[in-house]
């Protein structure tokens, strides 16, 4: 057992997850918090949902205070404590008592940084009016303007509007939708969630309009009034309340300071054991840079999950038994309005922009068996290395099972499987809960078809291309499935008559499609066998609408009619047909 001194800069999950650990590992050890804020423990994850009442009291959001961390834990707890400088030579930090003004120095023989992120701010003129959601002081200011427009009634909400698409937006944007508020998101990109691809993130923003949220894309901020938010294109938007929600920046500022690297991403440089570039201290956190694991480049992932668990690591490696941090996947979920999405590792933007090839699946199963009720639709991406069959993403929106799904495929990735192996994945079953052929086996199974040289597929985006160089596009869907639409130009026969009508069927390359893949991918088969080059499009129509019209530079979702979500006979529909098409 030691005498030594570690000393802690920031609470919340990492630092707190840090300082518990340590103590259980290490009775004798003088181990010190220091933390900015006020609260030393509380669930910023939680803070939006305090918004609309989900949470209703804020003391629910307080996990630990300091004297309950230092009767179990002996830990001093220093909260209004901002360190100021970092003396890593001769290993001292300087600390000001915010409550009293005073300053002192500390001396450590470990130091972990845990200082977080801050929210980027709106440098716009009136951007002061816009608040900003990381802690619980943030969320006072908030509810002392939210509370009394959510209990002033009449006939006409509240205006509010929320600035950013990312994924705190859109929990804010729904728990103020909630609380009574006509809310608009105004996303300056031209989709919502960043990290996912836009036939994965256009349906989120479609859903949100239907559920009477509008959501403005491709749409600057300029100036934000005492009274409204005024768009760059001449719009004025209501605003009684402003929310921004554009990202974070890793807090750096005393690590630069002190001399320690800073990588690539702009977050602090560590190891894969959580050292910084200087001897005894470590960093953690949104702070800290990871390494992602299906690229193997830095990167900044703010995840709750992550900062808990390196926290953990690094009282480890403290202690004396290190142990190598995984690379990060960066798996997320959020819901909206009864719409769940959720990604684990890279999205195939990110890895087209590196360059790397990637073997690209779209599904559209339903939650469970179709003859269960109350299926509900999901949309499923799956990102493959074609050299080694290793699963590199996953993208799942949809309802209930989505996150177990995700789940699963975060697992699979972690643990270095096959696409193909989640052919082979024993996955519990009930009808109220899957299917005897899971959503995640058959996907394995249209990989498995793919990674033997079986069953070509083209992407929603390389339709255009297809087309240009001659090839026809033939829609096998019945004619009642073509009310919802068609893409341009296709030659329409049914997958049921395509047999009898075989002499219809022009020469020369064929692209075959369907509503999500799977009665193009009969036809495909089919068609090859009697000599035809034919490729599918993965996916089908769902994919290629939703992708179409989610990078579209005049889609505005706040103008577009939402479509309903696919409904429990057409989910049971390709359900099956799903099950006996692979």
């Amino acid at each position: 057992m030691s005498t030594h001194t570690t000393v802690i800069i920031g609470g919340v999950a990492g630092g707190m997850s840090a300082a518990t650990r340590l103590r259980r590992l290490d009775e004798e050890r003088t181990i010190i918090v220091l933390e900015r804020g006020n609260e030393v423990s509380f669930a910023n994850c939680g803070l939006p949902y305090h918004l609309g009442g989900v949470i209703p009291e804020r003391s629910d959001l307080v996990l630990q205070r300091p004297a309950s961390l230092t009767a179990r834990f002996a830990l001093d707890v220093r909260v209004r404590s901002e360190v100021t400088a970092i003396d890593p030579d001769n290993r001292t930090v300087t600390v000001h008592d915010l409550s009293n003004d005073s300053a002192y120095s500390l001396r450590y023989d470990s130091l972990v940084l845990s200082p977080g992120a801050s929210a980027n701010g709106i440098l716009i003129p009136g951007g002061n009016r816009a608040h900003t959601l990381r802690d619980l002081s943030d969320l006072d200011r908030i509810m002392a303007e939210l509370s009394p427009l959510a209990r002033r009634g009449g006939d006409e909400k509240p205006a509010a509007v929320v600035i950013g698409g990312g994924y705190i937006g859109l929990e804010v944007a729904e728990n103020l939708h909630t609380a009574g508020l006509a809310v608009t998101i105004v996303q300056r990109g031209p989709q919502l969630l960043s990290t996912f691809d836009p036939e994965m993130a256009h349906p989120v923003a479609e859903h949100l309009v239907h559920t009477g949220i509008p959501v403005l894309l491709n749409s600057a901020v300029a100036e934000i009034t005492p009274t409204a938010v005024l768009l760059s294109d001449g719009r004025a938007l209501s605003a009684e309340l402003v929310i921004a929600a554009t990202g974070v920046t890793p807090e750096t500022e005393l690590a630069a300071a002190a001399g320690l690297r800073i990588g690539t991403s702009g977050a602090i440089w560590v190891d894969e054991y959580q050292h910084t570039s200087a001897p005894h201290i470590y960093a953690i956190g949104d702070a800290a840079e990871k390494t992602l694991a299906a690229t193997a480049t830095p990167g900044v992932v703010p995840l709750a999950g992550l900062a808990n668990h390196h926290g953990r690591l690094v009282a480890d490696a403290i202690a004396g038994i290190p142990a190598p941090a995984p690379r990060a996947l960066g798996t997320a979920i959020v819901a909206i309005n009864g719409l769940v999405a959720a990604s684990t590792g890279a999205s195939e933007r990110m890895l087209r922009a590196l360059g790397r090839p990637v073997r690209v699946i779209h599904t559209h199963p339903s939650n469970h068996v179709g003859y269960y009720p109350g299926g509900e639709a999901m949309s499923v991406k799956l990102l493959v290395d074609p050299a080694t069959d290793l699963l590199l993403g996953a993208q799942i929106v949809g309802g209930v099972g989505v996150d177990k799904r995700i789940d699963v495929l975060a697992t699979a990735l972690a643990a270095g499987l096959t696409a193909s192996a989640l052919a082979d994945l024993e996955l519990a079953y009930a009808p109220q809960f899957g299917a005897a052929k899971d959503p995640i086996n058959m996907i394995g199974y249209i990989n498995r078809n793919q990674a033997r040289g079986q069953d070509d597929t083209v992407q929603w985006h390389q339709l255009a291309g297809e087309l240009a160089a001659g090839a026809t596009l033939l829609d096998v869907r019945p004619a009642p499935a073509r009310a919802e639409g068609t893409i341009p130009g296709a030659l329409h026969i049914p997958l049921d008559e395509l047999r009898t009508r075989a002499a219809e069927v022009p020469t020369g390359r064929l692209v075959v499609h369907c509503r999500v893949g799977h009665s193009a991918h009969n036809a495909q088969r089919l068609l090859a066998q009697r000599g035809h080059s034919v490729v599918n499009l993965d996916g089908g129509y769902l994919t290629w609408r939703a992708g179409t019209a989610g990078t579209h530079p005049a889609a505005v979702a706040a103008t577009t009619p939402a479509r309903p979500a696919q409904s429990t006979a057409s989910a049971s529909a390709s359900a099956s047909a799903q099950e006996i098409s692979i």
